[in-house]
């Protein structure tokens, strides 16, 4: 049997205990075709990078199914014909990740600290400034800027005009008087 890692997106509408209903029903379903799943993880509802059949986010699934491929077709089958699966995807692997997944163990890190926003935009090893006593004077900085710019052009122009012109008058042959 191979080694199958499989993530799935349900509708953004749908409740998590439908979602976790969805995950066994499918897990029974790899069973059943001789297969089966050792993880599942929820990631959560997520936003999604842009629009999948009118839904802005989506519940993420993750799967690590050991199963023949017979019984993985048959998973992507029905998520296929599910209404409430909006994307899904199932990559081969030559072995599982031990321990949680990086989504999962990004999201615990994330959470941590919250309240806090004073280091939002500066790093979080950098102290925030402290507030200076009354007999402290702030110190100036001094900045030199020095801008040179050269700018060489030159321009040629050179045009010559010769125009001829002829002008040719034919002269009308005169009848001479008939003398």
């Amino acid at each position: 049997m191979s080694l199958y890692e499989s993530v799935f997106i349900v509708r953004q509408d749908v409740s998590a205990q439908h979602v976790e209903g969805l995950a066994e029903r499918y897990t029974e379903m790899i069973k059943e075709n001789g297969g089966e799943v050792s993880k599942t993880e929820y990631w959560g509802l997520k936003n999604l990078a842009y629009r999948v059949k009118k839904n802005r986010k989506g519940h993420y699934m993750m799967f690590n199914i050991d199963a023949p491929s017979a019984a993985v077709g048959e998973f992507e089958r029905n998520m296929r014909l599910s209404e409430d699966v909006l994307r899904y995807m199932t990559i081969r692997v030559d072995e599982f990740e031990e321990g949680p997944s990086a989504m999962m163990r990004n999201k615990g890190g994330r959470d941590e600290g919250r309240g806090d926003d004073r280091h939002r935009d500066r790093g979080r090893d950098r102290p925030a400034p402290r507030a200076t006593s009354e007999g402290d004077k702030p110190t100036e900085a001094k900045v030199d800027v020095k801008v040179e710019t050269k700018v060489e052009t030159k321009v040629e122009t050179k045009v010559e005009t010769k125009v001829e012109t002829k002008v040719e008058t034919a002269e009308s042959p005169t009848k001479e008087s008939e003398s």
